[in-house]
């Protein structure tokens, strides 16, 4: 076979590709599964944040939610609206007192349980090998329960 029709070699391996790829697919598949509860990835993870860490900052919220302080304090205002959270806060500039309704903790409750079926299908005894190994290799470093 002459070098112009030869195929070039595959790429290396890209531990980081493929964790993106996975993240993408896991996101749309969790995107799915908590449309019927009119969450997204982004609101779930809020709501949690609110509810793990009681008096958070805007500003802690957005770190760890990755956003700006301005997407937080417009995130919070929609959940309000939403009667998921009430925001205590003051006035700006003021520390926080954000904390998860009734409602909120019912919705973030059955949000958990969507996020579990979606782990199943992605990590569970069903799911790809190659995908169960990832699974079994975060819980094992997270010291998460089923770990190998």
């Amino acid at each position: 076979m002459s070098t112009e029709n030869r195929r070039p070699d595959p790429p290396v391996t890209s531990p980081s590709i493929i964790i993106l790829t996975l993240a993408r697919r896991i996101e749309a598949e969790l995107n799915t599964a908590l449309a019927p509860l009119e969450l997204t990835v982004a609101r779930l993870g809020l709501l949690g944040h609110i509810a793990g860490v009681p008096g958070a900052s805007f500003s802690e919220l957005a770190r760890m939610s990755g956003v700006t302080v301005q997407s937080v304090h417009g995130s919070v205002k929609s959940l309000v609206a939403a009667g998921l959270v009430r925001d205590h806060t003051a006035r700006a500039g003021t520390a926080s007192a954000i904390e998860l309704t009734p409602e909120g903790a019912r919705l973030l409750d059955a949000a958990k349980e969507a996020v579990s079926a979606v782990d199943t299908g992605m990590f569970g005894p069903d799911a790809d090998p190659v995908q169960r190994r990832v699974g079994d290799a975060i819980r094992t470093a997270f010291g998460a329960p089923g770990a190998s």
